[in-house]
């Protein structure tokens, strides 16, 4: 297996809708490529793919933003999966550190990913990749919007 990194384009919807299914995400061709307009039209976010001779293994979601309580920007990994055939090959730790670097590229100074506690397995992998697990010192708090009046 030889892994080449690439930009994710329209043609990647369906595979990408897969990819997404493994990470917990059950969606489909149709939505993923509305979802790739919103990312190709936002210069502060990029997807990354990891191909496998034509095939779409992995992909890597980066967003980029400024920081008002100190100088410089944070990046987000917003999402990362590998398909669960081909784990375990190198292509996650790739996809992480081709992020990283166009996140300090962009002017981040840190970076941030969030999992879901069952994902004990992702949890070491970013502990190897130097990521401190700071849910004891910092609590994150979600709310699914509505439009307004509702």
């Amino acid at each position: 297996m030889v892994i080449q990194l690439r930009p994710i384009v329209r043609q990647d919807a369906k595979r990408l809708a897969d990819l997404l299914g493994h990470l917990g995400y059950p969606t489909d061709e149709v939505t993923v490529r509305d979802r790739l307009g919103h990312w190709s039209d936002d210069p502060a976010s990029v997807l990354i793919g990891a191909d496998d001779d034509g095939d779409l293994i992995g992909v890597a979601a980066l967003h980029t933003m400024p920081m008002l309580e100190v100088s410089g920007k944070l990046g987000r990994l917003l999402a990362l999966v590998v398909d669960e055939r081909c784990r375990g090959r190198g292509a996650g730790r790739l996809l992480v550190a081709a992020a990283e670097e166009r996140a300090w590229a962009a002017g981040c100074v840190r970076m941030e990913i969030t999992s879901s506690r069952h994902r004990v397995r992702t949890h070491d992998f970013y502990q190897r990749l130097g990521y401190e697990d700071r849910c004891a010192s910092s609590a994150r708090f979600l709310k699914v919007l509505s439009p307004p009046g509702e």
